[in-house]
């Protein structure tokens, strides 16, 4: 009984160790940008200054979006507050009869 004990024990203990050994790294290169030719930054110093009263109505548009979302998660929340409320006075309900 003993023996078959310790050859748990050892078979047990040879299994963590293995599964305890870390996985091989996976090492991945670094991606390189192409270089940017002088007539392509001028151009995009054009077209930034354009864009940008876009990017603004943009940004705005992505605001507004954001403020119904997080209008929406704080009626939720006040949802969720009222439901707790409700549960804790039917607990105390509950002990009391």
């Amino acid at each position: 009984m003993r023996t078959k004990i310790l050859v748990f024990l050892l078979f047990l203990i040879a299994f963590v160790t293995v599964n305890a050994q870390s996985p091989t790294p996976i090492i991945v290169q670094a991606a390189t940008a192409p270089a940017v030719t002088s007539a392509a930054s001028k151009m995009t110093g054009a077209v930034d200054t354009q864009s940008i009263p876009a990017a603004i109505v943009l940004l705005e548009q992505v605001k507004a979006g954001n403020d119904e979302v997080l209008a929406k998660q704080k009626a939720a929340l006040e949802k969720l507050d009222e439901l707790r409320d409700a549960a804790d006075q039917l607990r105390i309900f509950a002990k009391r009869g």
